[in-house]
């Protein structure tokens, strides 16, 4: 999965391959993030792709943070999963592999 993200308000979790592994765009990301509103901290893991922003929901809204990524070029929504995209996907894994031993 190279597009990631899931929202509750105040944290915004996205991933993206465009940052992993790349010092400079990460920075780039992190500075970014920081200058808009309401954005408190933004914590990112190069070695998964992970940005984590956290925000003031009075302030910002996870769908701006999201609009300025995809404007930038960091984020393809289009491309990206969901938290119950990934846990409908891992659950029907497991219901295949017992099938598939009974």
């Amino acid at each position: 999965m190279s597009y990631y993200m899931h929202e509750v308000p105040g944290r915004l979790r996205v991933r993206t391959p465009m940052v992993k592994n790349n010092k400079d765009a990460a920075q780039k990301v992190e500075n970014m993030l920081l200058t808009m509103a309401g954005v408190g901290n933004v914590a990112i893991n190069l070695t998964t792709g992970s940005c984590l922003v956290s925000y003031d929901p009075t302030k910002a809204r996870g769908d701006h943070i999201l609009s300025m990524l995809t404007e930038e070029g960091y984020f393809d929504p289009s491309k990206a999963v969901t938290n119950d995209q990934c846990f409908h996907n891992a659950a029907s894994t497991v219901l295949s592999l017992l099938v598939a031993l009974i």
